[in-house]
Parts: structure tokens; C-alpha cells; sequence
């Protein structure tokens, strides 16, 4: 619980948009996902907001596929 609530606190970022998908994703699927994804959503977490939106806004793919099936995920999570 105590990492959960680290990683909340990195959730939060400079804009609504970001903070509200990416919280999202941490609530409803990071426990379950297995380790892989786990690793990708924390290395999602240390990029600049600015290149955290493109990929989050759709106008940037990454080139990891594993980053690019959590951009991916996280985009299609329902509100």
C-alpha cells in the first residue's frame, strides 16, 4: 500500500489530462499487470511531462512495444 501511495503522488503531474489517465491506469489494473507492464508503467512515470502527453495524446508511438501496448491500454481504459 505504501509504494501504491508513492506511485499515486508520481502520477500527478502538470496537467489534469495526465493525471486523471494515468491514476486511473494505477487504480484499476497496475496491481494485477504482470511484471513487464509493471516495469514499463514506472519507466512511463520518469518521462517528461511534455513527451509523457505525446504518447498519451496519440501523437507519438514509443518505440518499446511493451511501452507501446501500455500507452495503448492506459488510452482505451473507460473514464
Amino acid at each position: 500500500m505504501k509504494n501504491l501511495n508513492k506511485l499515486r503522488w508520481r502520477c500527478r503531474r502538470g496537467t489534469l489530462e495526465l493525471d486523471l489517465m494515468l491514476t486511473r491506469y494505477l487504480e484499476r489494473c497496475f496491481v494485477e499487470a504482470d511484471p513487464a507492464e509493471q516495469a514499463a508503467f514506472l519507466q512511463l512515470l520518469t518521462l517528461e511531462d511534455s513527451e509523457l502527453m505525446r504518447y498519451l495524446m496519440g501523437e507519438q508511438r514509443a518505440d518499446d512495444p511493451v511501452l507501446r501496448a501500455l500507452v495503448l491500454r492506459i488510452r482505451t481504459l473507460p473514464a
